[in-house]
């Protein structure tokens, strides 16, 4: 029986600095861990298979749910899930360590709920729709109709704000990240 940890859950939609704040509290707090997910999608640029996901076909991920081995899973864009498996919790807390997620507003709200006072909820708020979509825009990875459907989750996952523990604005990164660092170490001291 693996002995539970904490849990840190950073969530907010894509291009709000939630990737950036992540990466930065994994250099600064040792005791922290990052929680791969596991999705179906293919691939970007540079990420590796079983450091930035890990990444399995459709069919693998649908039994994979079929034999409850998520704690939490989404089908966030159409076809495209994304999940956390229980054996990658399992192997944080196994360490010793405290698990961070980098992962979509639903399913952080999801592990709020099932992980309740184990588990520290932060929303990352841009600061208006409008930097999202510059940002989002500016990042050059997606064709015009991905970031249609982006703008539109984004717009739909802003309202979920309040039901975390902690919104954390992110104004300016640099301040964003300090305030992380704080809200994170007083959680797991």
């Amino acid at each position: 029986m693996t002995k539970e940890g904490k849990l840190i859950i950073f969530s907010a939609p894509s291009g709000a600095g939630k990737t950036t704040i992540v990466q930065h509290l994994l250099t600064k707090i040792p005791e922290l861990e990052f929680s791969i997910s596991a999705t179906t999608r293919k691939a970007r640029g540079d990420e590796k298979d079983g450091k930035d996901y890990y990444f399995i076909t459709k069919e693998e991920f649908l039994h994979l749910i079929a034999k409850k081995h998520f704690v939490e899973f989404e089908e966030v864009y159409s076809g495209t899930f994304y999940g956390t498996l229980r054996t990658e919790i399992e192997r944080i807390w196994e360490l010793g360590k405290t698990v961070i997620f980098d992962i979509d507003v639903e399913g952080g709200l999801h592990l709020k709920r099932k992980y309740g006072k184990s588990a520290l909820a932060i929303f990352v708020q841009p600061p208006s729709l409008e930097v999202l979509k510059e940002r989002l825009t500016g990042r050059g990875t997606d064709s015009e109709e991905k970031l249609q459907e982006r703008f539109a989750k984004a717009e739909k996952e802003l309202n979920y704000a309040p039901r975390f523990d902690i919104i954390l604005k992110n104004h300016d990164l640099q301040t964003a990240c300090v305030e992380a660092e704080q809200l994170v170490g007083n959680f797991i001291a």
